[in-house]
């Protein structure tokens, strides 16, 4: 198959631009970043602003998939720049993909499209949408996803939303990165009775998760288009266990000190206003929703995925943190040296 791929400089985009080129498809890469690794190992490049609807038709055309990972995440900043790069930018790929008569679009979603600020407990995809978000990202997701779905028009153009939960690995230039710096600074406190339950997905999974849906839809795309699907590494963990967990692997000393979860949401609160009130780009040190993600479960039911899309983890939690502890400890090495 010839696969577009936006985002493909992301830690996800990356993984599965490999993932494809590996099995011997043909790899178009689009981003705003030039990535010659990538175009070294393969992957053809167009260079580009997504939120530029005559660039998004002229880019993306004479392939037969689209998938979707480009976005901006986070939890503080301007409603402006969450919309135009996750909602707008979303509406101009499916726009493309209609003109230009693409047959499939996977687009990378979010479970936090469903997160009303409560427990998610073995939560599948009948969940509904929240009435309120605590932040833009999750927000203009939501909206983004829902376009994606509509899209759907089986023989014509099908559409299928993942939403991946806290994708790690490696490489990842996010998640740990983020907790080992919290760690080392003394900012990391255990929000809650720190016994909350979460899911998490090693990044190999997650992009064999778009190559799964990918195929299903060429397979048989009444079976699965036109859904979300939730993903996940279906071996929910403790979530303080685990980051104490990657901390020890570091050499950082794990966070001992807690907080209530409704301290915390007060704390976020408080912060969100003052920051507004001074127009401070910056993240708060805390937030509402970031309160509520570290101390509620976050665990879900992903047999949708499995039955429709054939979905099947590739790298187990023990696999992946094995190999994790191996890159964190040369990381750890070097930095005592």
């Amino acid at each position: 198959m010839r696969v577009l791929v936006t985002g493909c400089g992301g830690f996800l985009g990356r993984e599965i631009v490999r993932q494809l080129l590996r099995r011997g498809d043909t790899v178009i890469g689009i981003s705003r970043g030039t990535y010659p690794d990538l175009v070294n190992e393969g992957m053809q490049h167009i260079q580009g602003d997504l939120t530029d609807r005559a660039f998004c038709q002229n880019a993306i055309r004479d392939v037969d998939a689209v998938i979707h990972t480009a976005a901006v995440a986070g939890v503080w900043g301007e409603w402006e720049h969450f919309y135009s790069i996750n909602k707008l930018a979303t509406d101009y790929v499916i726009a493309a993909c209609q003109t230009n008569s693409i047959r499939h679009l996977v687009y990378t979603s979010s479970p936090s499209v469903t997160f009303d600020s409560q427990h998610q407990r073995n939560l599948d995809e009948s969940a509904p949408y929240p009435s309120h978000w605590l932040c833009h990202y999750p927000h203009t997701k939501s909206m983004a996803e829902q376009a994606v779905l509509a899209a759907n028009v089986p023989g014509q153009l099908n559409t299928v939303a993942l939403r991946p939960h806290l994708i790690w690995g490696d490489d990842d230039p996010h998640i740990i990165p983020r907790i080992l710096d919290r760690a080392r600074r003394g900012r990391l406190r255990i929000v809650g009775d720190g016994n909350n339950r979460v899911d998490t997905v090693h990044v190999i999974n997650a992009a064999a998760a778009h190559l799964d849906a990918l195929d299903s839809l060429e397979r048989d795309p009444g079976r699965g288009s036109g859904r979300a699907y939730f993903i996940a590494q279906d071996e929910p963990v403790n979530c303080w266990d685990w980051i104490c967990e990657i901390c020890e692997m570091a050499g950082v000393t794990p966070p001992q000190r807690k907080i209530s979860y409704k301290a915390a949401y007060r704390i976020g609160a408080v912060l969100e206003s003052i920051y507004r009130m001074l127009g401070r780009t910056q993240e708060p040190p805390m937030t509402r929703f970031v309160a509520a993600q570290l101390a509620k479960d976050h665990y879900f039911d992903i047999s949708a995925a499995k039955e429709r899309l054939g979905y099947r983890v590739r790298v187990s939690m023990n696999e992946g943190l094995d190999s994790l502890r191996n890159s964190l400890s040369g990381t750890h090495a070097s930095r005592d040296q």
